[in-house]
């Protein structure tokens, strides 16, 4: 149904992992199907929406599903999202857009069309989301829980490096300052490496509070990742500064990234060419 939450299920499934297509008109199902086979397994999970938006060639809708279910190599599944008429018609005087059945009428009478119009797609559909009352946080969970194959799902955390003098960056979720940190700058042999040696990496372990601030900060990353993860992030920049962005900064990220599973966490050095 129109405004029932499309366009937060297409970010949902972007999220997952699947190549997404917006208002296919059904008729050209069939021709994407044999793009598909042609991609030799490089699109692995797709997602198709398809909206009355195209409805002069919706009468061909069924003709493709009935070539998909004839297919073997590929499993198809139909979600059909829906919302009460009240719900539907508060949507559409919030965003003051004009139902597609009906752009001279009344929301109402575009809703009511279009109900008889998806009646028979509803009845062939394999899940039904009625998103009355679900945050888009919710409705995104659930296209979660019903979609989620492969590893995408996942939290994808990334550990930044950078230096405060090279400015903070903007695309991180936390920041942590460890200025506070013994500075191997100071230390004329240690100056021109980096954190990413054995050398910078254990002068800066090796202090009492390097070792009591890592204990806190992945305790509440612990508890924090998975937060997030609930709520429906799937991407979280986690950015550890120092001065130049060279040394401590980058023994923490490098020590973080290790910690928290290298598969599903990357470190990312912004700064450690500038200098220290």
């Amino acid at each position: 149904m129109s405004g029932a939450g499309k366009t937060v299920a297409v970010q949902r499934l972007e999220d997952l992992g699947y190549f997404c297509i917006d208002n296919l008109p059904p008729i050209l199902l069939s021709k994407f199907l044999d793009l598909i086979e042609q991609s030799s397994g490089s699109l692995r999970k797709v997602a198709v929406v398809i909206d009355l938006r195209g409805r002069e060639f919706f009468s061909s809708l069924f003709g493709a599903l009935d070539q998909l279910e004839a297919h073997h190599g590929i499993d198809y599944q139909i979600l059909y999202l829906d919302a009460s008429d009240q719900t539907l018609v508060r949507r559409y005087k919030e965003t003051r857009r004009r139902h597609p059945l009906s752009p001279d009428g009344t929301p109402l009478d575009g809703i009511v069309q279009e109900r008889k119009l998806l009646e028979e797609i509803k009845g062939r559909a394999h899940h039904i989301l009625n998103t009355s009352v679900l945050k888009p946080s919710e409705l995104k969970d659930k296209i979660s829980s019903l979609f989620t194959f492969f590893d995408a799902a996942e939290l994808a955390i990334t550990f930044m490096s950078f230096g405060f003098k090279h400015g903070v960056p903007i695309d991180a979720d936390l920041v942590f300052d460890v200025r506070f940190l013994p500075n191997p700058h100071y230390v004329d042999t240690l100056r021109p490496k980096t954190g990413q040696s054995n050398e910078v990496s254990h002068y800066v372990m090796k202090w009492a509070e390097t070792k009591q601030f890592l204990v806190k900060l992945v305790d509440m990353l612990a508890f924090l990742l998975p937060q997030y993860h609930k709520e429906g992030k799937t991407q979280l920049v986690v950015a550890i500064g120092c001065t130049g962005g060279k040394h401590r900064s980058v023994a923490i990220a490098e020590y973080l990234n290790e910690y928290f599973d290298e598969e599903r966490s990357r470190v990312f050095h912004r700064d450690i060419q500038k200098g220290g």
